[in-house]
């Protein structure tokens, strides 16, 4: 069996016993992804205030509200 076949009939056995959904939802669980996520995080979020990041929560917020009137 080729690492073709092995993985189609794989997601084809998961599909029949969990569904889409969970097969989906399983295998995103091992989207292991690359680098050090903490160090990352720790670099991106150095520079991130308490008061700028409260003022990012309120833009998003007006700019939501802003859509959701458009949208009626």
């Amino acid at each position: 069996m080729t690492s073709l076949e092995l993985r189609e009939k794989g997601y084809q056995i998961l599909v029949e016993h969990l569904g889409q959904v969970a097969t989906l939802r399983f295998l995103q669980e091992f989207n292991w992804g690359r680098g050090d996520y903490t160090k990352d995080r720790e670099t991106l979020l150095k520079q991130v205030t308490r008061e700028s990041f409260w003022q990012d929560v309120a833009t998003l917020r007006a700019e939501k509200a802003n859509d959701n009137y458009r949208h009626r």
